[in-house]
């Protein structure tokens, strides 16, 4: 099995979300991660998909979400070949003696403390997937209230040859 990212552009209105997951529905095709917003154009958004599967599969979703008509273009990625973020929000219970180990586990982890009461606090990192589930691995031994998470970003990596817009 292999993971893909396909960055997908899409005319941006009602219904095009709807479709697209559809296409992935009908054809029994996994998302693993799907995150949608605006381009710098309103009336673009850009969909970023996290599936994996077999080589054939591979080819087939980026086959159909090209042929749909709200789509503008598709760019299909390894997992090396672009910069991935992720934004999480996480909510965990905890008491004094944990509370300083919990703040060096953000320093080191370069996350963030954004909210906290007297037995909650909530952290906030953006970082790859990877990072995520390696602090979400290292916070279960502390009480788990509740997480939040974007799904994957991506942009390709720079190159010298890239072309200026």
């Amino acid at each position: 099995m292999k993971k893909r990212i396909y960055s997908v552009l899409v005319e941006n209105r009602s219904g095009v979300l709807c479709k697209v997951a559809g296409l992935f529905s009908r054809r029994c095709f996994n998302i693993d991660s799907l995150a949608v917003g605006e381009t710098d154009d309103p009336a673009v958004s850009n969909m970023t998909i996290v599936s994996s599967g077999d080589e054939r599969t591979i080819e087939q979703i980026e086959k159909q979400l090209n042929k749909k008509l709200d789509v503008i273009k598709v760019k299909t990625y390894s997992e090396k070949q672009c910069i991935t973020r992720e934004l999480m929000l996480i909510k965990i219970k905890y008491n004094k003696n944990n509370r300083r180990e919990i703040m060096e586990l953000c320093e080191i982890m370069k996350a963030e403390i954004v909210d906290m009461s007297k037995h909650f606090m909530i952290i906030q990192i953006c970082d790859n997937p990877e990072k995520i589930r390696l602090l979400i691995n290292m916070l279960q031994s502390i009480s788990i209230v509740e997480v939040a998470r974007t799904g994957t970003l991506a942009l390709a990596k720079c190159a010298e040859n890239d072309e200026a817009k």
